[in-house]
């Protein structure tokens, strides 16, 4: 696959990405930022590379107003790619999906060079963002490649039905609510909501899948959905880790920050995503759980 650089340089004062386009098909380049720089934060070896969808509700959300996951998984001592896929109504179910899983593979070959020799590769997402990496890592496993290390989860928008607890809470349901309009952008026929790449919380089959971490908060409308899929990766025999952070968080629109704007709960994740990696990267034994809870009033699923 042929990838260009533009001129932008990470070295750009005040900027602390370099943005590049990636033609994963021939004549539709996507932009994509990239974060972390390996020789900073590794003396030898490799560090993980992971591949990044933002949020949005499907329809919404840019590599500008996504940049605070991408920065915080950098910060934990990934490279990341975070990936400017294409937005429904103009590209609906399934273009997301297959751009994703087209810069999956694209991120694999690269991976020697971004992020060092074997380097193992991640996705994540928040929201929609969360929808798009766990359906490509549905793909990946389905196609039998790339090998993915884990996933990273952040309040994924799994079920189109909306009839959880959580949602009902927060007084969002299947009509008259940003996640609502999002699916109905989306999914362009009724039919393709039981399809396991558009909506994984339906899958019926989620063997096969890598380590997932999940990240979910008591004031997260989405909450319901993140941990119900949570225990189904667990009966599947999946290694997993879930958390859910005290709030108040704001999530998920919260994670649509803008640049340099601090969020309170940006010191949590950062060290999930650290201890994520180092559980599966710094030698922690299978199924062994690296993780420190959150805070003194988190709720931890493990």
């Amino acid at each position: 696959m042929h990838s260009q650089q533009n001129s932008l340089s990470s070295s750009t004062p005040g900027r602390d990405w370099l943005e590049k386009q990636i033609e994963i098909t021939p004549g539709k380049p996507l932009d994509v930022r990239l974060y972390g720089q390996r020789s900073t934060l590794a003396a030898s070896g490799a560090v993980p590379l992971v591949l990044h969808f933002h949020a949005g509700a499907f329809v919404s959300g840019s590599l500008e107003a996504g940049a605070c996951i991408p920065r915080l998984l950098a910060a934990a001592g990934a490279v990341v790619v975070s990936l400017d896929y294409p937005l429904a109504p103009n590209n609906p179910f399934p273009q997301a999906v297959e751009a994703g899983y087209a810069a999956l593979a694209w991120a694999w070959k690269a991976r020697h060079k971004l992020a060092g020799k074997g380097a193992p590769v991640f996705v994540a997402g928040e929201e929609a963002g969360g929808n798009l990496a766990a359906a490509v890592a549905l793909m990946a496993r389905d196609q039998q490649a790339p090998a993915l290390a884990g996933q990273i989860l952040l309040s994924p928008m799994l079920d189109p039905c909306m009839a959880t607890a959580s949602l009902r809470c927060a007084d969002a349901g299947p009509v008259g609510c940003m996640w609502a309009d999002g699916w109905h952008q989306y999914l362009s026929r009724l039919a393709e909501a039981s399809h396991p790449y558009a909506a994984p919380g339906t899958a019926l089959r989620l063997s096969g899948l890598p380590p997932t971490l999940l990240l979910t908060a008591q004031d997260d409308p989405l909450r319901d959905e993140s941990l119900a899929y949570a225990e189904r990766l667990r009966h599947a025999g999946r290694l997993v880790h879930a958390a859910v952070l005290p709030g108040p968080t704001g999530w998920p629109v919260s994670y649509l920050q803008a640049a340099g704007q601090e969020v309170a709960w940006a010191a949590a994740v950062q060290q999930q995503f650290s201890d994520f990696f180092n559980s599966l990267i710094g030698g922690a034994a299978a199924g062994e759980s690296a993780h420190r809870p959150l805070s003194s009033t988190s709720v931890s699923v493990s």
